[in-house]
């Protein structure tokens, strides 16, 4: 591939991760604005997110294989139609039940047909093997880089326009992302499918299956999701238990999407340095550690902006190695599917970190269990990555 085709790939590609990740992580600014209008709870609206996640979870293999059957342009323009129908159907809904279906089950679909996994899994087969960490690393940045900058453009929306017609603005945006998908493949490279001609899905899902290997992987990004998710749904409140300024739960989630853009970028150059399986190792670990400095550090501003800063780093590196090793250990003919199902354990571990600390919190009147259990989680998924063994890559077209 020659360099101005690259850039453009890369570009385009990145710029729709950017945009389906920053619509998505703008839902939360309309919970106030849509129950307070509505008479709806806060419970139910919160509830609706909560099963998007898991749709989103299940759904991923599913559009995985669909995206490595046909290719991930045409799953991933499927997805923005799906993203503008959901979101415009959120502004419309008559109901919290017709709000359920639309902003969970439609929703939930259309985050995984046009979402990271899916062009990430894309751009891994568009690129030769040196390159795939660094193509995983710009899909995860991407989506922080959507998070840093379109969510403050839905805030301005919904402060200039209201909450239903910002949402419609949003659906009309979505739809931005069909000719950015223009340059994703639309159709399985004939490369992959020369080197694993006789194996079907059900064929390649079943060895990944058997492979004590692969539920290294899933278990490891069940963690990361569960560290994801109780982060970004709980560390505003947390802030505010402490006493601390409001803004600072505000600049702390900020941060973290700024510092992720960095820690993918450098994941994504230290898989093609080092070996993956020891930098998922140091980066659980890593997470293990600051989370357990933090805890017992005095609660200030500066801690809590520090410890924001150094999480982001750490936020979403484990893609780049993790999809590096899907696709050393399983091939890229159906990487799409593998890495989906590998997703739904980040998805699973994200629904967790959601309801868990809420729970939590009821009962004691604070987080500190659930901080204990990501201090556990993390060094349990230092641990769980080092049976990984990565094979030669000529060994994975002679496994197919």
């Amino acid at each position: 591939m020659q360099g101005r085709s690259l850039v453009l790939l890369l570009t385009l590609a990145v710029g729709c991760a950017a945009l389906a990740m920053g619509l998505r992580q703008s839902f939360g600014l309309y919970l106030a604005p849509m129950t307070t209008a509505l008479g709806w709870s806060t419970s139910g609206f919160a509830l609706a997110i909560a099963i998007q996640v898991l749709v989103n979870g299940f759904s991923q293999p599913v559009v995985g294989q669909l995206a490595d059957r046909f290719g991930g342009r045409a799953v991933v323009m499927g997805g923005a139609l799906l993203y503008a129908v959901g979101i415009a159907g959120m502004a419309l809904s008559p109901s919290l039940g017709a709000f359920t279906f639309f902003a969970g089950l439609i929703m939930g679909i259309a985050v995984s047909a046009a979402g990271m996994p899916v062009i990430v899994a894309s751009l891994t087969r568009q690129l030769p093997e040196t390159m795939r960490g660094r193509a995983a690393a710009l899909g995860t940045a991407g989506s922080s880089i959507g998070q840093f900058m379109v969510v403050p453009l839905s805030g301005l929306a919904l402060s200039g326009l209201g909450w239903q017609w910002a949402l419609l603005a949003m659906a009309a945006a979505a739809l931005l992302m069909i000719p950015l998908a223009l340059s994703l493949a639309g159709h399985p490279p004939a490369k992959a499918a020369a080197a694993e001609p006789e194996e079907s899905a059900r064929e390649a899902l079943s060895r990944a299956l058997r492979s004590r290997m692969f539920w290294c992987l899933f278990f490891g990004f069940f963690v990361c999701g569960l560290h994801v998710s109780f982060l970004a749904v709980h560390m505003p409140g947390f802030v505010a238990l402490c006493h601390l300024p409001i803004q600072v739960g505000a600049w702390s989630i900020s941060l973290i999407g700024l510092f992720n853009i960095i820690g993918s970028l450098g994941a994504g150059e230290l898989t093609q340095r080092w070996k993956r399986r020891e930098l998922l190792v140091a980066i659980y670990a890593l997470r293990a550690l600051l989370i357990a400095v933090f805890f017992m550090a005095e609660k200030t501003t500066a801690s809590v902006l520090i410890f924001s800063a150094l999480m982001g780093v750490l936020w979403l590196s484990t893609v780049p190695p993790t999809v590096s090793l899907c696709a050393r250990l399983f091939g890229t003919r159906w990487l799409a599917t593998i890495f989906g199902l590998v997703f739904l354990g980040h998805q699973i571990g994200g629904f967790l970190g959601a309801w868990l600390p809420g729970l939590i919190f009821d009962r004691t009147g604070n987080y500190d269990a659930m901080w204990l259990i990501s201090i556990a989680a993390g060094v349990f998924a230092a641990l769980i990555h080092l049976p990984l063994r990565e094979p030669a890559p000529a060994a994975v077209p002679a496994a197919a």
